[in-house]
């Protein structure tokens, strides 16, 4: 008896070997892209939220803390008042996956509002 050896075997794996850590790294941009997304939209309404915050007259410092709370590790918030608006402004980086060997990207949100009468004080 003779024994045959089927060649086309080997092939398919090579192929899938090659093709694996390409389909991994896209995933993981992928997953990135979502992520970034979701923090794009957190950061986004705690601005909101901090801007109207402000704009009632609530203390800076407790106008930042609220705002810190609602944000990953990392993020820096700028809250600023004047007689006619409050302006709360979001940075926060978001790291890409390893296997990608990107550099972070930094998300910013902006949110102003029109300070209520009488809210316009110093406010620290």
């Amino acid at each position: 008896m003779s024994a045959r050896v089927r060649r086309d075997g080997g092939m398919a794996t090579v192929e899938i070997a090659v093709a694996l850590p390409s389909l991994v790294l896209i995933t993981a941009i992928a997953l990135w892209g979502v992520t970034v997304a979701s923090v794009q939209l957190t950061c986004t309404d705690a601005a909101r939220t901090g801007a109207r915050a402000a704009a009632r007259g609530e203390a800076l410092t407790a106008v930042r803390e609220l705002v810190a709370k609602a944000l990953p590790d990392g993020a820096t918030v700028e809250v600023r008042r004047d007689a006619e608006t409050a302006r709360v402004e979001v940075s926060v980086p978001v790291k890409a996956p390893a296997p990608a060997g990107l550099s972070p990207l930094t998300v910013h949100a902006r949110a102003v509002a029109a300070t209520e009468p009488g809210a316009a004080g110093d406010g620290r």
